[in-house]
């Protein structure tokens, strides 16, 4: 045969298989399920104490956001995110104890302190209404978190954030206000601000926050004060930006040092890849005014921003010299951040950064001993329908409308901001949907379609996935309250109300309630036999 020829079909071999891989035949599935059902059968309930607790969360996370990033990433519905083959998968409820679609301060409270709570508020519980300053002082009201009860067990703690470390997600780690808005002094009302103390100073000041070892995100214009925009560094002027004159920076790098506590701030790339962990107790990275950028448009040079990628195993690094053990929390926040915007591409950029983050992770610890659970705080109104065919982009079109004949696309949002308006109106008043095909989907700065139009696309309702693995990561296994899993946590590295010490004083407790029981039994009992030996008695007599 002519060696052309032969080249011509292996190229046409080759290309049939780089597009379409194995052939997706009935043996082909068997094999699939066999192989899967045979792990199963094969996997062991891991029981031992979590020494170690690493919690991620995408923020804004829906189940559609998942499946699309998946595709997106290797154009691939075969593929897996990095936390899609943990053995242990369960679905959280999101309400709140006030609104049916939720807000990321709530959802956080839920998911860190085992307490549901009403929108908008911070580390308290129900009691504290929207702004009611007064209430959230009550300690009656207040929630304690992971962060606190790790920290009781003499277990190092630390979060790291793609948004600012004192946005609504972190802020329940450490903090108890009645507005999420409160990150810095500006967003008080001014007969408020000599009573509520806002976020950014709880994380610096009080208790819990001073002992966090590893801080790392955004939010410069809340820690200090009148601070100056920069090229890839602009403003946040979504957020509070102080203006009292406060270097909470420094504060912190004060009190260390008053502690004689070895420690170092970051501010850029450059400096976080100097950072020798052996060398560091506790650590502040702050790399952005606001959030940090989203990834497609991040600067990745020496004075730029770190991904989450780095920030995570930087943290685990530093963390994991405690001998007691750490828990970290990790945040991919921009995927929310990126959904309000109405920008598909973006959400799942971010969504894969944070895959990135769980696989890096995942090398690095041992999960006989370390706890892993990756979960979202709420969904998203992005939605993924029409009947597109395999290996076509997810972000192109899905297929012509049965009803007006133009395209629509895979992805699009029920919700949406101005941007994300999918009408036009002709001079004659015709109303007719724009055509996305004349454009280019698959642009970061895209915007999807959108059914209602609002200031923003708003959270989902819909339940969210959580996925697990390590000691005990097979108490997540069916539909739970969101609340449940900072008590399975608490469970599984026996710490806050599952400590060794809170066992012993409800073990105490249960003995001081059956001696009194048993006392109550007793004198019951003697009273019965006084009655019964009177009437007795009573009756021998009158006989």
């Amino acid at each position: 045969m002519d060696l052309n020829v032969i080249r011509f079909f292996s190229i046409i071999v080759f290309l049939n298989l780089s597009l379409f891989g194995e052939s997706e035949d009935a043996k082909y599935w068997e094999n699939v399920a066999s192989d899967e059902l045979k792990k199963s059968l094969s996997y062991k309930w891991n029981e031992n104490t979590a020494k170690n607790v690493i919690v991620f969360v995408g923020d804004g996370m829906s189940i559609d956001t998942i499946t699309a990033s998946r595709i997106y990433r290797e154009n691939d519905e075969t593929s897996y995110l990095a936390w899609e083959k943990l053995p242990h998968v369960g679905l959280l409820k999101t309400y709140n104890t006030n609104k049916r679609v939720p807000d990321s301060a709530s959802t956080a409270t839920a998911l860190f302190c085992g307490v549901k709570t009403n929108y908008n508020v911070v580390g308290v519980d129900k009691n504290v209404e929207l702004n009611d300053c007064e209430a959230s002082l009550n300690p009656q009201f207040q929630v304690s978190s992971i962060i606190d009860w790790a920290q009781s067990a003499n277990k190092d703690t630390g979060f790291v954030t793609t948004t600012r470390v004192t946005h609504a997600t972190p802020a329940p780690l450490y903090a108890s206000s009645p507005n999420r808005s409160w990150e810095c002094e500006n967003k008080i009302p001014k007969k408020l601000k000599t009573k509520c103390k806002d976020i950014a100073r709880q994380l610096i000041e009080n208790k819990t926050g001073k002992n966090i070892k590893v801080i790392m995100g955004g939010g410069r214009q809340m820690l200090v004060s009148n601070v100056t925009a920069s090229k890839f560094d602009p403003i946040d002027n979504w957020a509070c930006y102080s203006t009292d004159g406060r270097n909470l920076i420094e504060d912190w790098a004060s009190d260390k040092r008053y502690r004689m506590k070895s420690h170092k701030i970051i501010q850029n790339n450059r400096e976080l890849a100097n950072v020798n962990p052996d060398d560091v107790e506790f650590l502040l990275g702050i790399f952005a005014n606001g959030h940090l950028n989203m990834d497609w448009q991040r600067e990745t040079g020496p004075e730029g921003q770190p991904t989450l990628k780095d920030m995570t195993t930087l943290a685990i690094k530093v963390l994991k010299k405690s001998q007691n053990g750490y828990l970290l929390v990790v945040e991919g926040g921009l995927i929310d951040f990126a959904h309000h915007r109405g920008h598909a591409a973006q959400a799942l950029r971010e969504t894969i950064r944070l895959s990135d983050a769980v696989n890096a992770t995942l090398a690095m610890v041992d999960l006989a001993d370390t706890l892993i659970i990756v979960t979202s705080d709420h969904s998203h109104s992005m939605s993924f329908n029409g009947y597109g065919d395999r290996k076509t982009s997810i972000l192109g079109v899905a297929q012509n409308s049965r009803i007006d004949g133009i395209p629509f696309t895979t992805l699009s949002y029920s919700t949406g901001g101005p941007n994300n308006m999918g009408y036009n109106v002709t001079s004659s008043g015709q109303v007719f949907r724009i055509d996305p095909s004349l454009y280019d989907t698959e642009a970061f700065n895209y915007s999807q379609q959108a059914t209602i139009i609002t200031d923003e696309a708003y959270h989902g309702g819909g339940d969210v996935a959580i996925y697990a693995a390590g000691p005990f990561a097979h108490l997540f296994h069916t539909t739970h309250e969101q609340n449940y899993v900072a008590h399975v946590i608490g469970y599984a590295a026996k710490i806050g109300p599952y400590s060794t010490s809170a066992a012993t004083a409800s073990y105490l407790r249960k003995i001081q309630y059956d001696y009194h029981r048993w006392q109550y039994y007793l004198n019951i009992n003697h009273l019965l036999i006084f009655i019964f030996t009177y009437y007795f008695i009573m009756n021998f007599l009158l006989s």
